[in-house]
């Protein structure tokens, strides 16, 4: 190990070392002396072998087992904030001697254009073409209350207040602080009492995006703006390199509760916030900005602006009379009023009053323009340069509403609602739902060409139809009561065709969104594809939809850009991680090329989650690994669940985690623009990759279309028992009425197989497909892609995580204690498949062992399992109890029931992930 991570080591053992110990010293003031010593007895044969945690457990009364689920979950909390201290800690010392991620970029490009491989117009290109957007999940995947991170990051507070040299006072004081803040964790309440509103999950990513747009985000773009300048590229303080998505209260597909009127009180609560945050920013900069006309004019511009602003804005007459020959205050006390004026109307939904409120974030932006222009113009450039560039480009980031919201709905209910509207007419030959894609084409395209209405209110839409419709009305009035920014982008899930795409085009023309004659197209609308057959066909899809006049005059108006989203958890869970991961590089592959001969700005929006299973794993490779000419500067990339609380909780890590993004774009931009591998040994990798994607497609399938899985998965995993955690307000199941392993979310699936240690999804396949790969010759070529090919590291990196965190002995134990007998013979296939994709990854990696490369993780890991295992033994134990209990028809106790749902999040906070 070297010197720096040995360094690394010791300090996180020295302040998880800390921590233990005070978490032990709230046990024995909670609890007793002898339940420390239970837990201490427990966590020292945990790290013997199993059989001696099954006997330590054996006869436990229900309240001492929930207890220790308790006391093991507090150590994998304080335990995770330790690491994120630690990890922020480091990003922080890294950019403090110039060696931040957008720092190390910035000298490779140096590098480069001093070797004359690339020009100063790419590097100019690349930082105008930067347009990056995190967009904000409530995917439920994040176990852990709102309350319960608060506390965590005031506990990393502390820890991150010890850093200097501190007195004996100083540490007896930071110590009284901590036991203080465990104490109250332990006696806050892990489970939520019942399932979170849809608003709920909003205002808890609102609190995340808030500090980021506080604390954050202004130093990233600071940090941004400063590396363009030493390359000599200027960042205009009106452009948007960083911006913000959110999903939550547009995300209809499978959630009944997300209604037209939760969407409008969801984009109300985000202004809110965001009000909130400007208004605190313009009185900063009223502080900062007490520049006299004594001294130096201002520009008439701002003049006129400013006398306009007095005639609609009544200030207080002490404020005009303390600032009046400081018109830069008195023009951001304006600025401030104006603020105000637009929460209220906003409050009270009334119309906007020109010269009163803001009628768009671009209003907004306007008037601090007019404050840039005068200082620049009138010598106070560093000043223009200084808090107020910072503000321009925060406001540029974040507008008034905070978050830009995507609709998303499923493509199924656009032809429902159009079914209805053609059949009322009665035009077509057949009933609209009868027609095949081919002539559903020819219909909506000829409609598009239309001017006519479709809809009548004299015959309205009712039920569901009216919803699904009333949606896009709700759009055209948010995007006229707050700007552009509010809404940009409708997707539609599972598109099959470009039918499904046009579908949702003719109801936002209905709704006024778009109208084509007079050059109308307020929103842009993205096809998603997300199941193996959809992505093999994506650039079949995307071409169709091209040779449509009236949408690629839709694309034309919304400058040439088109946007499209890839699923990466349906994908998998429908063909296995190999086949999934190879469909979407073929996918982008096949998307860049038809963009490129239409002449399209193409921008991909990565569906990811957490786990490797849907597509995560570390988002710099992920962004790097993408094909050649993809990435143009545009990408958007979901943040979900327990994502999110991991990158954002604390302000440190955030910046670490957005600079990467950013970094990771901008070098992909600027050096992956043209292929850099020869066309023939990519054309052999190609062949390669198809091998291994065929043959584990095969050996998944196999898996998942065994007709006894769905009984298997559901007893060996805690899958059941999910929706009682509370932890979402979307349903569990697609709306179908069955219980098949098809009608079940991607989220449910990677939840149950992580919670047991079987991890299917994150590596099922794999040892079949390279195994195939060897078996025809390509052992040599498989390391030498490895070696050289961004796509195959990162991809067999992820899946050595994933492998290392299974542990079959555990999942064994779930499967003798909890599936019938009968059905064993699948854990066998799981085992095999397990024995022969580590060994075929070894084989890829010259190691001997997983994780060889990076003993810290491997270390991590195995510590967590020493804690891991008595709660994994322990939810054997109580699934046991409940399974059993119902098959009497016996009521379940509510000790016993929370104890389950406790280990529940016990384990996810452990192995740092749900699904």
């Amino acid at each position: 190990m070297a010197d720096n991570d040995v360094e690394r080591r010791r300090a996180l053992t020295s302040d998880l070392s800390l921590l233990s110990a005070v978490l032990d010293e709230t046990l024995e003031r909670q609890t007793s002396r002898d339940f420390v010593d239970l837990v201490q007895r427990v966590r020292d044969v945990a790290g013997d072998d199993l059989s001696s945690t099954l006997r330590a457990l054996e006869d436990l009364d229900l309240a001492t087992a929930s207890q220790l689920v308790r006391a093991f979950s507090m150590y994998f909390h304080l335990a995770n904030v330790t690491e994120q201290t630690h990890r922020a800690r480091e990003g922080e010392l890294r950019r403090n001697v110039d060696d931040g991620p957008l720092a190390r970029v910035t000298r490779l490009i140096e590098d480069a254009l001093e070797r004359g491989v690339i020009t100063e117009n790419d590097v100019r290109d690349a930082f105008n073409s930067l347009d990056v957007r995190p967009v904000f999940t409530a995917h439920p995947t994040e176990s852990a209350r709102r309350s319960v991170l608060l506390k965590l990051r005031s506990i990393s507070n502390v820890l991150d207040d010890a850093r200097g040299t501190k007195s004996g006072l100083d540490e007896a004081l930071r110590r009284r602080r901590l036991r203080e803040l465990v104490d109250t964790l332990w006696q806050t309440d892990e489970l939520r009492r019942t399932k979170p509103e849809v608003i709920d999950e909003a205002r808890n990513a609102m609190h995340y995006v808030d500090l980021l747009m506080r604390s954050v985000v202004p130093d990233v773009l600071d940090t941004l703006v400063a590396n363009a300048e030493r390359l000599g590229v200027d960042i205009p303080p009106t452009s948007r390199p960083l911006t913000f998505g959110s999903w939550i209260g547009g995300d209809r597909d499978g959630n009944p509760f997300v209604t037209p009127d939760v969407t409008a009180d969801v984009v109300d609560l985000a202004l809110d916030f965001s009000v909130r945050a400007l208004r605190a920013m313009v009185s900063r900069l009223v502080d900062e900005l007490s520049v006299s006309t004594l001294h130096v004019g201002i520009s008439d511009e701002l003049a006129t602006s400013l006398e306009r602003d007095l005639a609609h804005v009544e200030l207080p007459e002490r404020y005009l009379r303390l600032n009046a020959q400081e018109p830069y205050r008195l023009k951001l006390g304006c600025i401030r009023a104006k603020l105000e004026a637009t929460q209220r109307r906003m409050e009270r939904r009334t119309p906007h009053k020109p010269g009163d409120d803001y009628a768009s974030s671009q209003d907004l932006v306007d008037d601090l323009m007019l404050i840039y222009n005068s200082l620049v113009t009138h010598g106070s450039s560093l000043l223009a340069r200084g808090t107020l560039e910072r503000s321009l480009i925060t406001v540029a980031a974040f507008g008034l509403t905070l978050t830009t919201l995507d609709i998303r709905e499923h493509a199924g209910a656009h032809h429902r609602v159009l079914s209805e509207l053609f059949d009322r007419l009665g035009e077509l030959p057949q009933p609209y739902l009868d027609l095949s894609r081919e002539e559903r084409l020819e219909v909506l395209s000829r409609e598009l060409e239309s001017r006519r209405p479709l809809f009548s209110s004299h015959v309205p839409l009712e039920g569901d139809a009216l919803t699904t419709y009333r949606v896009f009305t709700t759009m055209h009035e948010l995007l006229h009561r707050y700007g552009a920014p509010t809404c940009e982008t409708y997707i539609v899930s599972m598109t099959k065709g470009a039918d499904d795409l046009l579908a949702a085009v003719v109801l936002a023309r209905e709704a006024g969104l778009v109208d084509l004659a007079s050059g109308v197209a307020q929103i842009g609308f993205a096809p998603l594809f997300e199941t193996l057959d959809e992505l093999r066909h994506a650039g079949d899809i995307f071409e169709t939809l091209l040779a449509v006049p009236a949408y690629r005059r839709l694309v034309s108006l919304r400058e040439d850009h088109q946007e499209i989203m890839l699923g990466y958890s349906d994908s998998n869970k429908d063909a296995g991680i190999t086949a999934s991961q190879w469909g979407i590089h073929l996918a982008e592959r096949q998307l860049r090329d038809v963009a490129a001969r239409h002449g399209i700005r193409l921008s991909l929006f990565h569906g990811r989650g957490g786990s490797v299973g849907r597509g995560g794993g570390p988002t710099h490779d992920a962004v790097l690994s993408q094909p050649y000419g993809v990435l143009k500067g545009s990408i958007k990339l979901t943040e979900q669940g327990e994502v999110i609380s991991d990158k954002y909780l604390l302000a440190p890590l955030a910046h670490e985690n957005l600079e990467l993004l950013l970094a990771a774009t901008l070098e992909a931009v600027v050096f992956h623009s043209r292929p850099w591998v020869d066309p023939e040994k990519l054309e052999a990798w190609n062949a390669t990759m198809d091998t291994i994607a065929d043959a584990s497609l095969v050996a998944y399938r196999g898996l998942v279309d065994d007709p006894h899985l769905p009984t298997y998965f559901t007893r060996s995993t805690p899958v059941t028992e999910l929706a009682d955690l509370h932890i979402g307000s979307r349903p569990a199941r697609r709306v179908s009425g069955d219980d098949t392993i098809s009608s079940l979310r991607a989220i449910p699936w990677v939840f149950g197989w992580t919670q047991s240690r079987q991890i299917v999804p994150g590596w099922f396949g794999v040892g079949t497909g390279l195994a195939a790969a060897r078996a025809a010759g390509r052992g040599d070529e498989l390391c030498q892609m490895y070696a050289e090919w961004p796509f195959f590291s990162t991809y067999i990196s992820n899946v050595e995580m994933t492998l290392a965190k299974t542990d079959l002995d555990i999942a064994r134990e779930y499967v003798v204690r909890l599936v019938p007998p009968e059905l064993h013979y699948l854990f066998d296939t799981i085992s095999e498949e397990y024995r022969r994709t580590v060994e075929q990854v070894l084989f890829v990696t010259g190691s001997d062992r997983l994780l060889a490369h990076d003993q810290l993780l491997a270390t991590t890991l195995d510590t967590r399992d020493r804690y891991l295992r008595p709660l994994q033994v322990l939810q054997i134990q109580l699934l046991d109890r409940v399974r059993r209990a119902r098959e009497h028809g016996e009521e379940i106790d509510e000790t016993l029931q929370r104890a389950l749902l406790l280990t529940i999040n016990g384990i996810a906070t452990g192995l740092r992930n749900t699904g």
